[in-house]
């Protein structure tokens, strides 16, 4: 049975995402199958999205957890549900990126060639705000007394067990988004799927958000991402 289906109104609904708070720290996640873009002004419900990236992330939660880095997922309970550790969102998001793309080549016109290798793993902040997110310097972050040091260093963590898990296929960036429990320990609460994170095919193909942001329609996203799913059983 699927919970959410059987529950009330939600207490939080985001932009992908509705949540009821539960008993004992916990809560009830509801994937909506949305596709938002707000450089390519495109922004749709796609059926069949939400399994696809709960299937990932299941996965993804426990190759994560394993290797020490708290993740709030705990366990699916339907189709695009889940049962999580409930932590306040904070408005600010981490982003791990391998390759030059997306907002590196956009917003630093000439530094990088779109799509070549990053000598090293490059991470940085984001402030989230609509309609765009934007950069933040980190001592920003530091004034506000949030561990960036140790954001950085669970996001790198996060960064080697998804690129080892993965292969061959090529991880070129993911975003993540980090609460802290109740004892203060960092936790990775946001999702991790094809919807936040970048990745090609051995053939160079895009599996990601990319395909929506390029113009393809709903069914040939469906079967994209679930070529993923046939790499990483």
């Amino acid at each position: 049975m699927d919970h959410a289906a059987t529950r009330g109104s939600p207490d939080i609904i985001g932009r992908s995402k509705r949540l009821w708070l539960l008993p004992g720290g916990q809560c009830l996640v509801q994937i909506i199958p949305s596709l938002r873009s707000f450089t390519y002004q495109r922004d749709e419900i796609v059926e069949r999205t939400g399994p696809l990236r709960l299937a990932f992330y299941e996965r993804a939660a426990a190759r994560i957890e394993a290797a020490g880095v708290r993740c709030a997922f705990r366990e699916r309970v339907g189709e695009d549900s889940y049962l999580a550790d409930y932590c306040p969102a904070p408005p600010f998001e981490v982003i791990v990126k391998n390759r030059a793309t997306g907002s590196t080549t956009r917003k630093y016109p000439g530094l990088f060639e779109d799509g070549a290798p990053l000598p090293r793993p490059v991470v940085k902040f984001d402030y989230r705000i609509d309609p765009e997110d934007q950069p933040i310097g980190e001592d920003y972050l530091r004034v506000l007394g949030l561990p960036v040091k140790e954001m950085r260093e669970r996001a790198l963590a996060v960064n080697e067990v998804l690129r080892s898990w993965l292969r061959p296929l090529d991880v070129w960036d993911f975003c993540l988004i980090f609460g802290q429990a109740d004892n203060g320990e960092l936790t990775v609460i946001s999702e991790i799927s094809q919807d936040c994170i970048r990745l090609r095919h051995e053939d160079g193909s895009p599996l990601d958000k990319d395909l929506f942001r390029d113009g393809v329609e709903g069914d040939e996203i469906v079967n994209q991402w679930s070529r993923v799913l046939d790499v990483i059983k």
